[in-house]
């Protein structure tokens, strides 16, 4: 395929970089590529080894070193030149997320738009770093606050974000003054291989040094577990399942290392009595097939009010009807495929645990055959009736399954059904009611880092804090002040004085 060798992607591919170095061979084992799209071969990697982890990193420690002395308007302009290669690339690095991960082409241009729009951004905080200043209880003392570069920052990606993800933290971490080290997904390794080759000619015009955006491809139980327990990365970003950040900020916090946590997502949108349908459910349908149901944001939960709930389920049926499923490259299609076939037995096994339970298949379920589908990896979305205590309800199925709760009474019975899971990413309302909206956007409501009001669960701006409570894992990355996480804050004292007053009034004379 022609965008394959436009991104410099080759048969065989190896798997660590130091910007400029390449790193891997045989000896750290090797990934075959297949596209969940059609099935085919795409590439093979040479995934890094130990020693390959340690040279990377050394050369990610010395990049920082040189990197934060480097004025941050100048670093957001290196940010600038990185956002225009994107531009560039934009149409190959789109269809190779989509060809190597499986969503829809219309998703892949927009996920590689996403890393255009955080390098903006980014150039623009780059501007902005600001600090406070405090009055000193002390005469003649000036007291303020500032940040500092931090080191280097590992980012642990997904694979239903195979690029996005990593531009949050890379772009806001290098204007921050620090450098970057990348562990992709295994299971997409070929866009992070190919952005490592975009950033190449950015990194060789301005001369640069080696490690300022390192990449390692390598199994969790050798390079991950190296980065959670190296001192030489003072934060790591994780994005991924909950009991992987579990163990992930257990391992970092035994050597008092920083976390962004990015973790699982059990999303729900409230359909109260005011709500206006025509807007509800086009936001419903997407965020529950959205990316096949792969998105931490998309919706799992649809609580419904009893009083519209019948009329709600048939307009979900006739819309869930209408969707058209294939291969992604093709723009007028809906749904692409899962990941692989260990997708396919989690959204099956979750079927089947729905019935078991209690639950009432309405919609889907199926997995598809046949001509267009030789992957394995393409299912019908579906839609369950079921209870928000169910066991397999209260877990999250990274899949296209959405289940539908009733309530009664007032909007307050619905934000408890709502809350009543341990995650806590995305959550939204449907209300025309001024009332129920700020009922939901109040203290005692959402209880999750991200909640809007007509508008669905999934499709966050980068231009506001992305992140969640609970088992989500507590941590923010893109927009608003997420800046700090990457910096190390310091407060400063300065006495322009001739005296030495002591605070609280302390006397201590010699």
């Amino acid at each position: 395929m022609e965008f394959l060798k436009e991104l410099g992607i080759k048969e065989v591919n190896q798997g660590a970089s130091t910007g400029l170095e390449w790193y891997g061979s045989e000896a750290g084992g090797e990934i075959n590529v297949y596209s969940p799209v059609d099935g085919k071969f795409i590439a093979k990697v040479y995934q890094a080894t130990e020693e390959d982890y340690d040279k990377v990193v050394e050369k990610a420690h010395e990049a920082f070193l040189y990197w934060r002395s480097v004025p941050a308007p100048k670093r957001g302009e290196v940010v600038r030149q990185i956002g225009q290669q994107l531009r560039k690339y934009k149409d190959a690095l789109g269809r190779l997320v989509t060809y190597e991960m499986g969503k829809s082409l219309q998703e892949g241009m927009g996920e590689v738009q996403e890393m255009i729009d955080i390098c903006d951004f980014a150039v623009g905080q780059s501007r902005q770093l600001y600090g406070f200043t405090m009055h000193s209880e002390r005469p003649n003392h000036r007291m303020y606050d500032q940040y500092h570069p931090l080191g280097v920052v590992g980012t642990i990606s997904a694979f239903n974000f195979p690029v996005a993800v990593w531009s949050w933290n890379a772009m806001l971490a290098a204007v921050c003054g620090d450098s970057n080290l990348w562990k992709p997904s295994s299971k997409t390794p070929l866009t992070a291989i190919a952005v490592q080759n975009i950033l190449a000619d950015v990194i060789k015009e301005n001369n640069l040094p080696e490690g300022l955006f390192s990449l390692m491809i390598g199994r969790g139980k050798t390079v991950g577990e190296k980065m959670l327990n190296d001192k030489r990365i003072p934060l790591l970003s994780i994005t991924g399942s909950t009991n992987v950040g579990r163990h992930a900020a257990q391992v970092i916090a035994k050597r008092f290392g920083k976390t962004i946590l990015e973790l699982g997502g059990n999303n729900a949108i409230i359909l109260t009595p005011n709500a206006d349908l025509k807007m509800a459910i086009p936001a419903i349908v997407f965020g529950a097939v959205g990316t096949a149901g792969q998105r931490c944001t998309s919706t799992r939960r649809l609580i419904i009010h009893e009083s519209i709930y019948d009329r709600v389920k048939e307009s979900l049926l006739k819309a869930y009807k209408t969707l058209k499923i294939g291969t992604p490259l093709e723009i007028s299609n809906h749904v692409g495929p899962l990941i692989d076939k260990g997708a396919v037995e989690d959204f099956t096994s979750a079927i089947k645990k729905v019935k078991e339970e209690g639950g009432n298949i309405i919609f889907g379920g199926e997995v598809l055959e046949g001509e267009g589908y030789e992957s394995g990896c393409y299912v019908m979305p579906a839609i369950a009736e079921a209870e928000n205590h169910f066991h397999i309800v209260q877990e999250e199925t990274f899949a296209p399954l959405l289940y539908l709760l009733k309530y009664k009474g007032e909007v307050t019975e619905a934000i408890k059904i709502h809350n009543d899971v341990v995650q806590g990413l995305s959550s939204s309302i449907f209300t025309n009611d001024m009332r129920e909206a700020e009922e939901f956007l109040s203290a005692r409501g959402s209880d999750c880092g991200i909640a809007n009001v007509n508008i669905g669960t999934s499709g966050a701006e980068i231009g506001g804090a992305f992140g969640g409570e609970k088992e989500t894992g507590g941590g923010r990355e893109s927009g608003s002040d997420s800046w700090k996480a990457y910096m190390r804050r310091q407060t400063n004292t300065i006495n322009y004085g001739t005296e030495l007053p002591l605070a609280q009034g302390i006397k201590f004379d010699i």
